[in-house]
């Protein structure tokens, strides 16, 4: 059985206006995916009405809690004492999201205290993306 980390989270999404728009999220990390994080946002969250989820690496997070991290896609960087941003890129836009960084690395530790830094099985992630991509059993 693999085992998931799931936590509930409250961002605030900054508007163009300046005005902060409270937004709920869940913060996600499977065992049998241990580079990546994801984050989901629930429909009345979204532009098109449908339910989303962000991926990205997990050390991307990590890096982002501590001076600004990332390029393209998805960015972080603290903000002040208390806060995280994430910054995500679409088609559709940009979304300018507040965290509570505490949550964020509350998230994060327990993602550690299930796979450890360092210790991920990258060959085993590696070879179920090339089998998924070229169609394997």
């Amino acid at each position: 059985m693999d085992i998931i980390v799931e936590q509930p989270a409250h961002a605030r999404l900054i508007t163009a206006e300046d005005r902060e728009v409270p937004v709920s999220a869940l913060l996600r990390y499977a065992a049998d995916d241990p580079l990546a994080v994801f984050v989901d946002f629930p429909p009345e969250a979204t532009l098109a009405g449908d339910e989303v989820t962000w991926t990205f690496a997990r050390s991307l997070l990590d890096q982002g809690l501590r001076a600004p991290a990332g390029h393209g896609d998805v960015q972080i960087w603290p903000y002040g004492r208390t806060r995280t941003v994430l910054e995500l890129h679409s088609p559709c836009g940009l979304a300018l999201l507040q965290f509570p960084t505490s949550a964020l690395r509350r998230f994060l530790l327990h993602t550690y205290a299930v796979v450890p830094a360092g210790q991920e099985d990258v060959e085993a992630v590696v070879e179920r993306g090339l089998s998924s991509l070229f169609g394997g059993v």
